[in-house]
């Protein structure tokens, strides 16, 4: 039977009506073996007698016969598969878990710890405990080592208590004998006590290592920052050397230029010389010819009357003071130096106001204008980043914040501590105002700009660009009309500094401000002069690159 049930597959006792495992397996005339309730309910439902599975009709109900056979080998298939399955569930012991004391064989991996028999059992073992009336009652716990290390070794009875006074564990018989009047809690009481604590512990230590995670996230990104400066730095000072390379190489074309021209010049006197030299040469040899011909001549009459005209001096110039004037190096590595000391400190102050342009640039502020304080004349774009000055005055409400008598209008953003940058087109300006000025500042009388009353601007009339320390306006020198203008607060240094942006140079700078309170941009595109004056102020989006 053994041999026969390890070829036989689940699919041979299977009934072809509820496909599971035969249960009372019976017989039809035809040979076919179904369960008995299947087959019995099958023919009550229908109303002829047919094989579900060849279909054969019977005339009368057929008798059906229990299936010995069938019956028998179906049974011994179940224990099989029982027996299969209680054997794969128990897991043989490894290395880490705890065998089971009474398997005799390979050791299985154990289910439960007993603390009063002091073994531990695997599952067929265990059952004893879960059955048994008498082994019911004995205290079954997750399968533990070194069960005897739960025994108290003076007592031989199980700890299951906790002293606080000795901070150590106890059976029943310690605290009568040896720790009365101590203060004695359950074991289970000190677990929950000390089990809380360890949660409290762990939640901390996941605290711990989430702040170190944090810092060296933080120490990571501080690394990709300081590679970020280091590539801004190096790219910097490549462009400061390639910039000052390129100087000396055109200061050095030029020298060689002007000593080329003192040469080419001295050549072409030379040559000059030359050739006047060579005609006269040409000249004096063909009168020596007919010097030469006249002396071997026989013609007496021809003789005489040749000879004034060749014995008259010769038409030739005196070429003993003439000399090639060479030209003049003296001083001339002396005059390159200076010169090149010279280019290099205005090529130098050009590359660093042109750094410091562009990290000034990184401080920049998306400022829109603030209509509310607009001057009545002053017409402001729907997005608020442009400002030119009408011939009509606006019927607008009063407003505390506006300005009344100066055409002026202020940004919305302000700067009270760090730094703030923003940059305003002024192409086709004659006349126009451009700072940051304090939130306090008078706006409803005569205005007076200069720092103490608040305003830290500079102004261009009649295209003549000022500052305003004082009480008047002071003309700056400058090169060139700027047609963009960048400003720049270092609110806590106490500076405020204006660009020519496209020419990457310093306009003017404001030191040792001492600010309080709130700055906010300051714009004034001033008078509409008929048409002259007509372009708007326009706030621009910084360009980084």
């Amino acid at each position: 039977m053994a041999a026969a049930d390890s070829s036989l597959s689940e699919d041979q006792f299977l009934c072809s009506i509820c496909l599971d495992v035969f249960t009372d397996p019976v017989s039809t005339p035809c040979g076919h073996n179904f369960c008995k309730n299947c087959i019995t309910d099958h023919w009550n439902i229908n109303a002829h007698y047919q094989c579900p599975n060849c279909n054969k009709v019977f005339d009368t109900r057929p008798e059906l016969q229990v299936n010995t056979l069938v019956s028998e080998m179906v049974s011994h298939f179940r224990q099989s598969a029982q027996q299969r399955a209680s054997s794969s569930e128990q897991q043989a012991a490894e290395p880490g878990d705890v065998p089971c004391d009474v398997c005799t064989g390979p050791k299985v991996k154990a289910l439960k710890s007993c603390l009063v028999c002091l073994v531990s059992y695997c599952e067929t073992h265990l059952e004893p405990h879960l059955t048994a009336s008498g082994l019911k009652r004995h205290q079954l716990i997750d399968p533990v080592e070194n069960l005897e290390g739960r025994m108290c070794t003076k007592h031989d009875k199980l700890l299951e208590l906790f002293c606080n006074t000795d901070q150590m564990c106890l059976c029943m018989l310690c605290t009568v004998l040896d720790h009365k009047s101590h203060d004695v809690v359950p074991l289970k009481e000190e677990y929950e006590r000390k089990k809380s604590k360890l949660g409290k512990t762990g939640a901390e230590i996941q605290q711990m290592i989430k702040e170190r995670r944090l810092k060296i996230q933080e120490f990571k990104d501080s690394v990709s920052i300081s590679r970020a400066i280091a590539d801004r730095e190096i790219a910097n000072r490549n462009h400061v050397f390639t910039k000052l390379k390129e100087a000396i190489e055109r200061n050095q074309a030029k020298l060689i230029e002007s000593t080329e021209e003192k040469h080419r010049m001295t050549e072409k006197q030379a040559e000059g010389f030359i050739k006047e030299l060579e005609q006269e040469i040409s000249e004096l040899e063909k009168r020596s010819d007919e010097l030469e011909q006249l002396l071997f001549s026989e013609d007496h009459l021809n003789l005489v009357q040749k000879f004034p005209s060749l014995d008259a001096a010769s038409p030739t110039k005196n070429w003993t003071q003439v000399k090639v004037c060479l030209p003049s190096y003296e001083g001339t590595v002396r005059t390159t130096v200076d010169q090149l000391v010279e280019m290099f400190k205005n090529e130098m102050k050009k590359l660093l106001t042109e750094f410091e342009l562009k990290t000034v640039q990184q401080s920049a502020v998306d400022v829109t204008l603030d209509p509310d304080t607009a001057h009545p004349r002053l017409i402001l774009s729907e997005d608020g980043k442009q400002v030119h000055c009408a011939h009509v005055r606006k019927n607008l409400p009063e407003n505390p914040k506006r300005f009344s008598r100066g055409l002026c209008v202020l940004g919305k953003q302000f700067v009270s501590s760090g730094k703030f940058y923003f940059e305003v087109q002024v192409k086709g300006k004659t006349n126009l105002a451009l700072g940051v000025v304090r939130e306090s500042v008078n706006r409803k009388g005569p205005i007076t700009v200069n720092t103490n009353n608040g305003y830290w601007t500079i102004w261009s009339i009649n295209e003549n660009i000022c500052h305003s320390v004082t009480e008047s306006l002071v003309r700056l020198s400058q090169k060139s009309k700027p047609e963009k203008v960048g400003v720049f607060v270092d609110y806590d240094e106490g500076l405020v500094s204006f660009y020519d942006v496209d020419a990457a140079a310093l306009i003017y700078i404001y030191t040792g401000c001492s600010f309080t309170g709130k700055l906010h941009p300051f714009f004034s595109p001033c008078a509409n002069q008929d048409g002259e004056n007509s372009a708007p102020l326009i706030i621009c989006p910084v360009n980084y690159t």
